[in-house]
């Protein structure tokens, strides 16, 4: 069974389950297909036995398109979300309205935010403008500024193993990987291999030196970081490019992706399988996530106006 939401009025482009519990789930949304107006974020709760749909907790609206999320690691009521104006709002959904903090540092739009759950007390931001910026939830300024790519900076991601790494990947082809303790500020590593934009990038929790990326030239490959020279694997090119990807929570052989497709997929890296396709999308698939709770669970978004939460049969 699929349980669903409407965001009516509101385009999906990113969903994430709560850290802290099998009950939260929440989604970064934009009008107008985040070209101009309103964005609004969608706290929900998934529901008890008997009941059909997503229930909303809370609804915030905010003057700009929003684009991601990101869930605090360290208080189970926050979340930030990343703004088509550039900034940056810290929520806490106790509250109904206002956001508790906000930054506004990038000069374009932010596309991708991410909490450091190894470290816990920092978290990423990617934007248009090639950069990507290190925050703390309590300073007021951004801590360390990354500037490396040529052009907009769609993810970057925390490593799994190494709380002072992350990836990042961009219009310019390529994945650059960071340390937030290089005192130059200077990527550490670089991988190309891309004929076109990597609009996405994942890290493989079991095998940490792994990482997923997608592509607008249509694939998706899968890289390790101890050889910079190529990727280890190549899965397509495709019809339609995939738009994110995500390593499965409970598995080091399983992706999620969502897609230009208007499905959500899961994929087994080792053969290059689909192992099961949620086609129940009428727009493009934007976001997608794993529950931390429940092998097998997942979500996704679109420009369908619809959230989708619903459960996958994982083969071994």
């Amino acid at each position: 069974m699929t349980l669903q939401y409407r965001t009516a009025g509101f385009k999906g482009y990113s969903v994430k389950f709560s850290p802290f519990t099998d009950k939260l789930v929440a989604a970064a949304t934009s009008a107008n297909f985040g070209l101009v107006g309103n964005g609004r974020l969608c706290v929900l709760n998934t529901p008890n036995a008997g009941t059909k749909g997503l229930v909303p907790r809370q609804n915030y609206d905010t003057q700009d398109g929003l684009f991601d999320l990101t869930w605090s690691e360290i208080h189970e009521n926050q979340l930030a979300t990343a703004s088509g104006d550039g900034s940056i709002k810290l929520w806490d959904i106790t509250l109904k309205q206002h956001p508790i903090t906000q930054w506004k540092e990038h000069k374009r739009e932010v596309m991708s935010i991410e909490w450091n759950y190894k470290a816990k007390t920092t978290f990423l931001s990617s934007s248009w403008d090639g950069t990507v910026k290190l925050w703390s939830p309590n300073s007021p300024k951004s801590l360390r500024t990354f500037a490396e790519h040529t052009g907009c900076v769609y993810t970057s991601s925390w490593s799994p193993k190494h709380a002072d790494q992350f990836a990042s990947c961009g219009e310019d082809k390529t994945v650059k990987l960071w340390s937030t303790n290089e005192p130059n500020g200077r990527s550490i590593a670089s991988f190309g291999g891309h004929v076109d934009q990597v609009v996405s990038l994942d890290w493989n929790k079991y095998s940490p030196e792994l990482f997923v990326t997608s592509s607008t030239d249509r694939t998706i490959k899968v890289w390790d970081i101890r050889n910079p020279r190529g990727s280890v694997t190549m899965f397509g090119p495709f019809e339609f490019p995939v738009r994110r990807v995500r390593f499965s929570p409970f598995s080091p052989n399983f992706i999620a992706t969502a897609g230009y497709d208007m499905s959500a997929s899961v994929w087994d890296i080792r053969n290059g399988a689909v192992t099961f396709v949620h086609d129940a999308h009428t727009e493009f698939v934007f976001g997608v996530d794993w529950s931390l709770f429940n092998p097998g669970q997942m979500a996704s978004c679109s420009w369908d106006e619809q959230i989708h939460v619903f459960k996958v049969p994982i083969p071994k």
